[in-house]
């Protein structure tokens, strides 16, 4: 796909080598995104951040990404401030919008109204998740921490095993990554939830269509044994009718150092989108995992920088300006 000044609304957007290429660039954010050089590329870019339904890490990562490259950031983060509840549509909202901004990231409840915001911007517009549709640049990012992370075992994504867990059925992250792995035929992907939170079936048949090996099944323990990688996620508890639905279903999955050693290879690598569920009803990822090193959820998070970086850059077309404006940071960076 061409880049510049291109919505970034779905997964579906992407072939294997528009992947490629944004994974080769955001490698290049990474001293920016670790502090060890600034630029100022983006200096006078305005970030419309709007966020419509809770978020910490995309809202934050978005704003920093944009920061970093020297852009300013305008937030919309409480629905209750914004002239929504005065019954704006979404169409009026993505006209007047996108005249304060450069490019806007949305976060939507209603699956499909990103697109719908896309149809009238002027400006480039990136899902920040709409319902439980999408979230590609999770999605992006989560591959990005695969490779990276199988790359430091000496290993790279072919063959590899991934066990999916949780809340599939409303898990907007799980179904952008499952569509992105795709591009990988040889990859085995077992889908563990319970069977009413199972993966929806048009995206099980997109993966097995385009050559993936997919076990569905609702058991833990058998289906974290001999994987790669263990991604699990939080049960969705605002897209039940009610707390009391979502509960019925918290705490069945519940990785901790003992399941982990009993039924995990060692080198399995844990991730999570976050955030995790850590009340004791849930606790997806308890504590006791935290000084593993096989633990990736905040390097996971960390990666979310740069691959946001490199999405701006290149939505923005500034690529090969980079380099041209960049300076030594001129403050102490702790790590």
């Amino acid at each position: 796909m061409n880049f510049i000044g291109a919505n970034i609304l779905s997964v579906d957007q992407f072939n294997l080598d528009d992947v490629n290429t944004l994974f080769s660039v955001a490698e290049k954010m990474q001293p920016y995104a670790t502090r060890e050089k600034v630029t100022k590329v983006l200096d006078g870019a305005i970030l419309g951040n709007i966020f419509l339904e809770s978020s910490t890490r995309t809202r934050v990562s978005f704003g920093s990404a944009f920061n970093l490259l020297g852009g300013h950031v305008r937030e919309t983060s409480d629905v209750s401030s914004s002239a929504f509840v005065k019954g704006e549509s979404v169409r009026d909202a993505a006209r007047i919008l996108s005249g304060y901004s450069d490019v806007i990231c949305i976060r939507h409840p209603k699956s499909g109204s990103v697109n719908e915001f896309a149809d009238f911007s002027r400006v480039p517009v990136i899902n920040g998740g709409d319902g439980s549709n999408e979230h590609p640049t999770q999605a992006l990012l989560d591959l990005f921490t695969i490779k990276k992370e199988l790359e430091n075992k000496n290993r790279d994504l072919s063959k590899l095993r991934i066990a999916i867990v949780g809340d599939l059925l409303f898990g907007r992250t799980v179904h952008s990554l499952c569509k992105l792995l795709s591009f990988y035929p040889n990859i085995s992907v077992v889908l563990v939830s319970p069977d009413r939170l199972s993966m929806p079936t048009d995206i099980v048949e997109y993966m097995r269509s385009a050559g993936l090996s997919v076990c569905i099944s609702n058991n833990f323990n058998e289906g974290i044994k001999n994987v790669d990688i263990i991604y699990t996620t939080r049960i969705q508890e605002e897209r039940f009718e009610t707390k009391e639905q979502a509960a019925l279903y918290r705490g069945k999955f519940i990785l901790n150092k003992d399941i982990y050693s009993k039924h995990c290879a060692p080198e399995t690598v844990v991730m999570h989108p976050l955030p995790r569920d850590s009340r004791p009803e849930a606790n997806e990822i308890d504590f006791d995992l935290d000084s593993n090193p096989n633990l990736a959820i905040f390097r996971q998070a960390d990666n979310g920088i740069a691959v946001r970086m490199a999405i701006f850059a290149m939505v923005l077309d500034v690529v090969n300006q980079i380099e041209t404006s960049s300076a030594k940071v001129n403050w102490h960076v702790s790590r």
